[in-house]
């Protein structure tokens, strides 16, 4: 395969940096969470780009911001190229934005040489993948392939304000979201380019590689019950304390996704909040996340399970009440093997040889799965560190991902 065509990096890196100044944070991070000001202003800033790439650029009615570029036979299916825009609190300049900032440009590299494919192109910005403000992540691309529940759009935000009133502020049309639905056939292929957030591609001392499965994740709020009082009059004794049995409940978790060495399971509890939360008050309620993910579903399901006792187990002998509501539960998936091929081929012709590697975060390709065979690309990024200030990747390393999707996305459009 010869290289006809070359990433501009410096037009990448000046777009991340311009990008990052939106929702920049004190510390140096980004808080960009969905369907926020800052994620208007971020999805204008995008959508400025995708028409400068010579994009048509559009809303679907989940929110996702879709710039296309028709082939020589539009009515084909689309190549689809796809990340979000969308950060965590305080997060990083990096996670996800590199994949829709790749996207771009290789649509601009397209318009400026005047290639001409048989496939249209897309480049999506999925909304609201973190899933931070309203508890439930992936919502743009599990949308898009029809698993968001008429339920979710009722979710509330801490200052309870509603998905709903969050989507329409955006001017959406949420109630008219089945009409967005993509079916099996529409897209040709989904591909994603995203920074590991992972120490592997460091340790190993490589810019790129390629992804063969992902993790999947399953997501929770753990409530305990007990019962208020004041800090200095109630023994020790004679507490119901939910924030003690929190505290039990929480190092069990650590001990049951620790117990195999070698597995790859997770378990993390991100966030944690105590009712009615005064200093001097012994608290009646505790809620707290959990996320617990993991390569092999059986096992997943069995870590799981043993949560579910624990919690009883801890809640009984405590004389809590318990509850564990369920958010989101994802199988593993698999990348397709033609994809991993092509990526492998496009790396090789490129003077790369990138490894193979299981993603233990979640990404929009596991739920494009769905309707399409998938593939991604991680980039190495610094220490592994990643949903933190800190995080960074190279443009260089960037560069070399963007170069492999590059060169996959044209074996897949066809072009002339």
């Amino acid at each position: 395969m010869k290289q006809l065509f070359r990433v501009n990096s410096q037009r990448m890196m000046k777009r991340l940096e311009q990008l990052a100044e939106i929702g920049r944070t004190a510390e140096g991070g980004v808080t960009r969470e969905a369907l926020t000001i800052e994620d208007h202003q971020a999805q204008m800033q995008v959508t400025k780009w995708m028409e400068e790439a010579g994009l048509t650029v559009y809303h679907d009615h989940f929110g996702n911001l879709i710039g296309r570029k028709n082939g020589n036979n539009r009515h084909a299916p689309a190549v689809m190229i796809g990340s979000h825009i969308d950060t965590v609190p305080n997060g990083g300049m990096f996670d996800g934005t590199v994949g829709v900032i790749a996207g771009i440009e290789i649509a601009q590299i397209l318009k400026e040489a005047a290639v001409t494919h048989d496939h249209p192109l897309e480049v999506v910005a999925f909304l609201d993948e973190e899933g931070t403000r309203f508890s439930g992540g992936l919502f743009g691309s599990r949308g898009m392939v029809g698993k968001v529940s008429q339920e979710e759009l009722w979710k509330t935000d801490e200052a309870g304000v509603s998905r709903l009133e969050a989507m329409r502020s955006f001017t959406l049309e949420p109630e008219k979201c089945g009409e967005s639905v993509r079916g099996p056939g529409e897209v040709k292929v989904y591909l994603e380019m995203h920074i590991e957030q992972g120490p592997f591609l460091q340790a190993v001392n490589e810019p790129v590689g390629i992804v063969r499965g992902i993790a999947g994740p399953a997501w929770f709020t753990v409530k305990l019950r007990g019962e208020a009082g004041h800090a200095g009059t109630v023994p020790m004794s004679l507490r119901i304390d939910p924030v003690a049995g929190a505290a039990e409940l929480i190092a069990k978790i650590e001990q049951i996704c620790s117990q195999e060495a070698e597995a790859a399971t997770v378990g993390t509890v991100g966030k944690i909040r105590a009712f009615p939360g005064g200093a001097n008050v012994i608290a009646e309620e505790v809620q707290f996340s959990l996320d617990i993910r993991d390569t092999d579903l059986e096992r997943r399901t069995a870590r799981i399970e043993e949560v579910k006792a624990a919690a009883h187990a801890i809640a009984e002998k405590r004389g809590l009440q318990h509850e564990l509501i369920c958010h989101l539960v994802q199988p593993p998936v698999e990348c397709a093997g033609h994809v991993i091929a092509r990526m492998q081929e496009a790396a090789k012709s490129l003077g790369y040889a990138p490894p193979l590697m299981i993603s233990g975060a979640g990404h929009d390709a596991m739920m494009m799965k769905e309707i399409t065979d998938m593939g991604m690309i991680f980039v190495r990024c610094q220490d592994g560190i990643s949903h933190n200030p800190k995080e960074w990747a190279e443009i260089e390393d960037i560069s070399k991902g963007a170069s492999i999707l590059l060169e996959t996305t044209l074996q897949y459009l066809a072009y002339q």
